[in-house]
């Protein structure tokens, strides 16, 4: 169940056989789900554990008094729903799930051993951290500063690049199953919108879209088209100075 947490860590340190084996001991806490749309943790809560995906995708959101809401992360498998987030007295946000989400809820004190005892697990859990913040500082650069057009290819390219680095995504395809009105809130632009700016990257022959399926059929160009820089999501293995040796 942790296989993509392993793979999302080892783009930063190369992992020994005894980490990877720390990190499958988390499957030892029972596995919970959330239902689509529902939320995992609700704004005002208190923050008492970490949330690390299984499968499935779920979001985090800031909801607004008259109902609008703006979708500011995706979290995939393999991603933790903020590591120190128990520091906090109350939720400042909500996490809910897209889709129907497995996941684990481990204790500040499980999460505490692992980084004590593992401490290049705990390197690249921090270097993972980094690049969390680096995608927000991506996405602000969208809303601030890329059109519509850019900012959704921006997004595809970006989901398409985290998913195959953990194996979830190949040649191109991956599942998408995020919908018209929650592409709409992340990318701060309306759902009619949205919908001629998905309907221009089909004409464009960039993107084929069905039954929760996406083909990026040119991916140079759609990477042009949004400006993609790939360096933010530090995919190099900068953390290769704590590799493992063995």
């Amino acid at each position: 169940m942790t296989k993509a947490l392993i793979a999302k860590l080892s783009q930063f340190a190369r992992l020994s056989s005894e980490d990877r084996d720390a990190i499958v001991g988390l499957e030892t806490v029972h596995c919970k789900t959330a239902r689509a749309h529902t939320p995992l943790i609700s704004e005002g809560d208190k923050p008492i554990h970490v949330r690390l995906v299984l499968s499935g995708w779920a979001c985090r959101h800031k909801d607004l008094a008259n109902g609008r809401r703006q979708i500011v992360a995706f979290f995939l498998p393999g991603d933790f729903c903020d590591l120190n987030v128990y520091l906090l007295r109350s939720m400042d946000h909500t996490i809910s799930a897209v889709t129907d989400v497995k996941y684990l809820q481990l204790s500040a004190g499980m999460l505490g051993k692992l980084t004590e005892e593992r401490p290049r697990v705990a390197q690249a859990l921090m270097w993972s951290e980094l690049v969390s913040a680096s995608i927000q500082r991506e996405w602000l650069v969208s809303l601030g500063q890329r059109t519509a057009m850019e900012r959704v290819g921006h997004l595809i390219v970006e989901l398409y690049t985290r998913l195959k680095s953990v194996g979830l995504a190949a040649d191109c395809r991956m599942a998408f199953p995020v919908t018209q009105s929650e592409l709409a809130e992340v990318t701060g632009v309306t759902p009619v919108h949205l919908n001629r700016t998905l309907q221009e990257l089909r004409r464009q022959k960039l993107i084929e879209l069905e039954s929760r399926q996406l083909t990026i059929l040119d991916l140079d160009r759609l990477r042009d088209l949004a400006m993609f820089e790939l360096g933010y999501l530090h995919l190099d293995r900068e953390g290769r100075h704590l590799d493992a040796n063995d």
